[in-house]
C-alpha cells in the first residue's frame, strides 16, 4: 500500500451513472491527496514535458506568422502595351478582379510610375534628365489572397492574367516565389517531424511517470481485485486521476510559458526581426485549448497504458 497519509475512503452515496461518476471522482481526489508527493512529481513532470512542447508550438506559430507576412510581398505587375483611358481602367480592374485568387488591384499610370521612379532615385536627379512619363508603361499591381500564393497557384493566375486584352508583359518574381514556397514546405516538414517526435517523447514521459504512480499503489490494486472489484471499478479512479494530472500539468505549463513570454519573449520579435511593429505573439486561444486537451488526453492514455500491466483481473 502507499506510504502516504491515509485519507477516508468516499462512500457510494447515490446510484446511477451520476452517482458512480461522483464516487469515482471523489475517490480520485482522495487518492491524489493521499499520495501528495507522487502526485506532485507526476504533475511537475507533465508540466515540464508540455512546457517544452508548448514552447516549440509558440516558436512554430510565430515562424508561420512571419512567413505569412513575407508572403504578402508576392505581387504581380501587369504592364499595358498602351495606357488605357480612365473610363477603361475600371473595366480592366473588374476583369482582373474576376480572376479567382485576386486580392487587391492598384492601377499605376505613367505619371505615377515616373513620380515613383524619381522618388526612388532621389539625390540622383541628374540620371533622370530627359526621362518623361511616356517612356514608362502603365501597369496594374496585383496582390493575391493567401490560398493562391503557392508556385502553381501563381503560375495559373499569371496564365489567366495574360489573356486579358491590353496586358502585355507580366512580372511576378518567379524565382523568389519558388524559393519562398520551397522554404515554407521545408519549414512545414521540419515542424511536422519535430512535432511528431516531441509528441512521442511527451507521451513516453507522461506514460512512464503515471506508471510510477500506479506502481506505488500496486498492492492496493491487487487487494481490490482479490475482494471482487470489477476492472472498471478499479480503473475508473486511476483514469480520472490521469486526466486531472494531465489537465493540471497542461494549465501549469501554459502559465509558466505565459510568464516566460511576458518576461523574455514579448519584445524578442523586434530583436529577431519577427514582424515590423509587434513582438512575438502568444499562442492563439485554439492552440491554448489544444494544449489543455493534449494534456488531458495524454494523462488518460498514460493511465490506461500503465494500468494494463497491473490489472489482469
Amino acid at each position: 500500500m502507499s506510504k502516504g497519509k491515509k485519507q477516508p475512503r468516499p462512500a457510494l452515496a447515490q446510484e446511477g451513472v451520476v452517482g458512480r461518476f461522483s464516487y469515482f471522482f471523489t475517490r480520485a481526489l482522495a487518492n491524489l491527496k493521499q499520495n501528495v508527493f507522487v502526485s506532485v512529481v507526476t504533475v511537475a513532470t507533465i508540466t515540464l514535458a508540455l512546457l517544452i512542447a508548448a514552447l516549440f508550438l509558440l516558436v512554430y506559430v510565430n515562424l508561420v506568422g512571419a512567413a505569412t507576412k513575407w508572403s504578402d510581398k508576392v505581387q504581380i505587375v501587369a504592364y499595358f502595351d498602351q495606357e488605357p483611358v480612365p473610363l477603361a481602367v475600371a473595366a480592366l480592374k473588374s476583369r482582373v478582379k474576376a480572376i479567382p485568387g485576386t486580392g487587391k488591384v492598384v492601377f499605376v499610370s505613367k505619371e505615377e510610375a515616373e513620380q515613383r521612379f524619381r522618388k526612388q532615385l532621389k539625390g540622383q536627379e541628374a540620371l533622370l534628365e530627359g526621362v518623361t512619363p511616356d517612356v514608362l508603361p502603365a501597369s496594374l499591381e496585383i496582390s493575391l489572397d493567401r490560398e493562391h500564393r503557392d508556385t502553381e497557384g501563381v503560375e495559373r493566375y499569371v496564365a489567366q492574367l495574360k489573356k486579358v486584352a491590353g496586358i502585355g508583359e507580366v512580372q511576378y518574381g518567379e524565382e523568389w516565389v519558388k524559393r519562398f514556397n520551397s522554404f515554407m514546405n521545408v519549414m512545414r516538414l521540419v515542424g511536422a517531424l519535430l512535432g511528431s517526435f516531441l509528441t512521442i517523447a511527451v507521451l513516453f514521459i507522461v506514460s512512464n511517470t503515471i506508471k510510477l504512480t500506479v506502481y506505488a499503489r500496486k498492492e492496493e490494486l491487487e487487494l481490490l481485485g482479490l475482494v471482487g472489484a470489477t476492472r472498471f471499478f478499479i480503473k475508473a479512479p486511476f483514469l480520472i486521476e490521469g486526466v486531472l494530472q494531465g489537465a493540471l500539468g497542461a494549465v501549469l505549463s501554459l502559465v509558466l510559458l505565459f510568464a516566460a513570454y511576458l518576461a523574455f519573449l514579448d519584445n524578442a520579435g523586434n530583436f529577431l526581426s519577427f514582424g515590423s511593429t509587434a513582438g512575438l505573439a502568444f499562442l492563439p486561444p485554439t492552440y491554448i485549448a489544444g494544449v489543455i486537451g493534449a494534456g488531458t488526453v495524454l494523462g488518460f492514455i498514460g493511465s490506461i497504458t500503465s494500468l494494463r500491466r497491473f490489472i489482469q483481473i
